[in-house]
């Protein structure tokens, strides 16, 4: 009856003590989430709660289980399962630490800071460092998991006797990989592309929408995604809105007939953006760009705060020309004239040509 009792009583005591404690950080927590509000560090770490009790929980266990008499007959068995849980477990809980430092510090940051280009940097850089972050810990518990085995030891040295030739094959088969993970290093400090920038890229507009240490995703206008490895943006040319300030300028064209009142559009062009509510007020003109034998083109000039909004000035102005000249200057639009075409001078008629000049003889005479 010992031998079945002492076990039960000691991974109750564990699971009891485990759960107390873990309700007692999430209470610390809680309070000091509620006194210091301008920080949301001791609220993310709420989220540690739970790999903080499996941590806890199998730290007490991996030191009683032998006295407890658990599996006694499996002690060494017992005890690697338990070493791996607690591996994974600490692993866990940094991974959970450094999301809530990262997260919080950025969250301060994006507070006190109004600048919104500044604030996608740092966005782009904290979550790229949070990345490699839990890259390093998965690899490093893995790799102390895989040394628990004896036979894995061994392993290892010959790894590391032999870690020249391995990173020359390594190098030279992750070549690519290699190359978007030093790229996507390079965009987040480098600075050249950050989440939320607004980018052409094989003519394609959209918002950067993710940023990984391999590939990089855009969300286009019609809510596409184009995903495309990180490298492109270090190796090949591409258009960033965003850059220099989020202020955009944009370009209306007509089509139109040569009388158009030009004169009288700018007059209208300037009505249409007092009405737009998404035109920023800095500039707005209209000209006569080109000339056709049939049509002139006529541009106009607008501007707005950023991408989104200068594209929905230009549609505005657009429509809403185009049913002014519609309704009070039809005459304006592209039209194709036509008139009667002159006809052929004829020759003289012979003396033997009965058909007097200027006329046609009939079919058949």
């Amino acid at each position: 009856m010992e031998n079945v009792l002492r076990p039960v009583a000691v991974v109750g005591g564990a699971l009891v003590i485990t759960l107390i404690a873990g309700w007692l950080l999430d209470l610390l927590l809680r309070r000091a989430d509620a006194r210091h509000t301008e920080t949301p560090f001791w609220g993310l770490l709420r989220r540690c709660r739970l790999p903080f009790q499996l941590v806890l929980c199998t730290t007490l266990l991996r030191g009683s289980y032998r006295r407890a008499g658990i599996l006694p007959d499996h002690p060494v068995g017992v005890g690697r399962t338990l070493t791996l849980v607690l591996i994974a477990g600490a692993a866990w809980l940094l991974v959970r630490f450094a999301t809530a430092v990262v997260d919080s510090t950025y969250a301060r940051y994006a507070a006190a800071h109004p600048d919104a280009a500044r604030v996608r940097r740092v966005r782009t850089q904290v979550t790229l460092i949070q990345r490699v972050v839990t890259a390093v810990v998965v690899v490093v518990a893995l790799a102390a998991m895989l040394l628990t085995f004896p036979p894995m030891r061994t392993l290892g040295a010959s790894m590391l006797a032999s870690a020249g030739v391995l990173g020359i094959v390594v190098g030279i088969a992750a070549q690519s990989s290699l190359g978007n993970l030093f790229a996507g290093l390079q965009i987040a400090f480098g600075d050249t592309v950050r989440i939320g920038d607004t980018v052409v890229v094989d003519k394609e507009w959209g918002t950067v929408e993710e940023i990984t240490l391999t590939f990089l995703t855009v969300r286009t206008w019609d809510e596409r995604r184009i995903t495309m490895p990180v490298s492109y943006f270090t190796n090949k040319p591409y258009e960033n809105w965003s850059r220099g300030g989020a202020q955009m300028t944009g370009t209306v064209f007509w089509h139109l007939d040569h009388s158009a009142p030009v004169n009288l559009m700018r007059e209208e062009l300037q009505r249409i953006l007092k009405d737009v509510p998404e035109w920023d007020g800095r500039g707005g003109g209209l000209a006569v760009t080109d000339t056709t034998p049939h049509t002139v083109q006529v541009r106009a000039v607008v501007t707005a705060h950023n991408a989104d909004d200068v594209w929905t000035v230009r549609c505005a102005v657009r429509e809403r020309m185009i049913t002014w000249l519609l309704t009070h200057h039809p005459y304006a639009l592209p039209r194709i004239t036509t008139s009667e075409a002159v006809p052929p001078p004829t020759a003289p008629a012979g003396p033997d040509d009965p058909t007097p000049p200027g006329k046609s003889s009939p079919a058949g005479v």
